[in-house]
This record gives C-alpha cells, sequence and structure tokens, in this order.
C-alpha cells in the first residue's frame, strides 16, 4: 500500500529543468513552524502527547489536503524592531539555530511564536519572565490578531500594545528543513516544539486550513504510513522523532540533543531514472522515470505557498 508522502507531479520536469540550467533556484525565506503538544491521559495513544495539527485546504496549489502544523514566514521587520523578550538571551538563540546575528534568531523564534498565535489562536507570551496569558479569546484579542496576519500590526508592537513579553522560553528547537531546490517556492523552517499553555485553547484560526485535530505523533504517522494521511517529508520524519516521548515536557527536553543540520533535498540521474533523496532520511527516497512529469511552471503560476 502506497504512503502518504506528498510528491507534485511537477517534481521530474523541474528537476530536469535545474540540472540543465533553464531553471534557477530561488532563495529560500525564513520560515517556522511549532509541533504544539499537549498531555492527554484519557485519549488515544495516551502513552505519548497528543500534538496539534492542521490540514491544508485541498484548493491550495501548494501541498493541498496535507497534514502539517501551525507556521509561515518571518516577518522582516521583527529583524529590526525590538522585541519585549523573556528566556534564553538572543546570543543564546542564534548558537542554536545557526545563524549569524541575534536580530536573526529574534526573527525566527517571533515568527513561531506569531504564527502559532494567527493560526491557532495559542500565544506563548506573559505579562511577566515567569507568566503566560491564559485566555486569548474575545472581540479585541481577534482584531489584534487579524492586524498580524494581515501585517498591518509588527509582533513588536502588539506585544507592546498588550504589555507582554514573548516567552522563548517556551519553545524549543527540533529540526530545520529547506525547499528542494527546483521547488518554485522555497523555505528555510525551523521545527520547534512547546507545550499548550494551561487555560489555553487551540482553535483553527487559518484561512489556509479546513480541519485541525489533536492526534498522538505515533498515530498520525502510522495514517501516513497506511496512506490514509497526506503529509510532506519534515511532517513525517518529526513525528516519528517526536514518537519515543511519553509527555510533552519529555519532547522539550530531548529537543535540547536534536540535531539542527539542515535537511535539503537531492536530486541525481541513475541511468533513465531521476532519485530524489533526503539525506538522513532514507524512508523518502523517490525514483522517477527520467521523462516523467509536466513542464515546470512559474512562481508565479503557484499561489498558496507555505513552509515545508
Amino acid at each position: 500500500m502506497p504512503n502518504g508522502q506528498w510528491y507534485p507531479p511537477e517534481w521530474p520536469a523541474r528537476i530536469r529543468a535545474l540540472a540543465s540550467g533553464e531553471l534557477t533556484a530561488v532563495t529560500p525565506r525564513r520560515a517556522a513552524t511549532v509541533m504544539l503538544l499537549r498531555d492527554d491521559p484519557s485519549g488515544p495513544g495516551a502513552a505519548s502527547p497528543a500534538v496539534h495539527m492542521l490540514r491544508r485546504r485541498t484548493s491550495m496549489a501548494f501541498a493541498g489536503g496535507a497534514y502539517a502544523y501551525p507556521g509561515g514566514g518571518v516577518d522582516p521587520r521583527d529583524d529590526d524592531l525590538l522585541v519585549r523578550w523573556a528566556g534564553p538571551s538572543l546570543e543564546s538563540w542564534a548558537q542554536r539555530l545557526g545563524v549569524g546575528t541575534a536580530a536573526e534568531a529574534q526573527a525566527v523564534v517571533c515568527a513561531a511564536v506569531r504564527e502559532t498565535y494567527e493560526e491557532a489562536g495559542v500565544l506563548l507570551a506573559g505579562p511577566s519572565a515567569g507568566t503566560v496569558v491564559s485566555d486569548t479569546t474575545g472581540a479585541d484579542w481577534e482584531a489584534d490578531r487579524e492586524a498580524l496576519v494581515a501585517r498591518e500590526l509588527s509582533f513588536a508592537g502588539f506585544l507592546d500594545r498588550r504589555g507582554l513579553v514573548l516567552r522563548s522560553d517556551l519553545l524549543a528547537a527540533w529540526a530545520r528543513w529547506i525547499t528542494p531546490a527546483f521547488e518554485p517556492r522555497r523555505y528555510d523552517t525551523w521545527f520547534f516544539v512547546a507545550a499548550l499553555p494551561e487555560g489555553q485553547r487551540t482553535r483553527n484560526a487559518s484561512t489556509e486550513a479546513d480541519r485541525t485535530v489533536w492526534i498522538s505523533p505515533g498515530e498520525a504517522a502510522d495514517g501516513y504510513d497506511r496512506g490514509e494521511l497526506l503529509m510532506m517529508p519534515p511532517t513525517v520524519a518529526t513525528l516519528r522523532a517526536l514518537r519515543p516521548y511519553g509527555t510533552a515536557g519529555e519532547a522539550l527536553k530531548a529537543a535540547e540533543s536534536q540535531d539542527l543540520a539542515p535537511v535539503l533535498a537531492e536530486a541525481r540521474m541513475e541511468g533513465d531514472e531521476l532519485v530524489l533523496t533526503w539525506p538522513g532520511h532514507e524512508e523518502f527516497t523517490k525514483h522517477v522515470p527520467a521523462g516523467d512529469g509536466p513542464a515546470p511552471a512559474s512562481p508565479a503560476a503557484t499561489p498558496g505557498g507555505g513552509p515545508v
């Protein structure tokens, strides 16, 4: 039975075009995504925490119908504006994330926290370094969330308006994946793990998703293996990596030892086949007849992109 690996039919043609010089790789945009966890002793798969996932609308050109985590691109303003901050220093975050400056680290962490709020209604921030908001419902909160989504309000401005500090200590970096060079929309995406704050609850606040679920990593990975849940390789790989941990706290602790070396797909010719691999993740290897696939589309023709 085939698994649920997302594999666009235009990839072989794009790989050939890149190899021949007809296609130029675009620079990846920085992005972040968060594996939001909660302990659920009474639920199915209770030996492990549940992870919050959303299903991208089937109408989306990029990974339509695929299950993913809340996430999105960096707002360039987060490099420049001073963000109210709590937790590990920006310098230590820069070292952990493998970026060159404190400003870059701030922008990536801000993207993780902001996108979780924009798409799931969960906010990893509080009035002080030792507190976290417990309720983000209400018309005033929704107005601010919509202003963030529309980029009418910077995340720094949002925190200032609310008198909040970003709780970077509630996040831990887990992995880093870069969209393949032959894709028209590319993302350099950091994957984070975080526990659902007490008193907060998730909701489907994303216009790109048609449903959300809380599901154990093992159950989600099994659904992929059976071909029932469509996913991209980074999603499956991170689900499998989360599977051994019995609680959200255990997973957060384990994040300290996770390798953040970027994972980037590679394509090569072997005889009459195109071979697509993700180094270190052999299960995603694809062997494709070299003549398969339609002509590559331009980036303008593929709306609805998102992080890997």
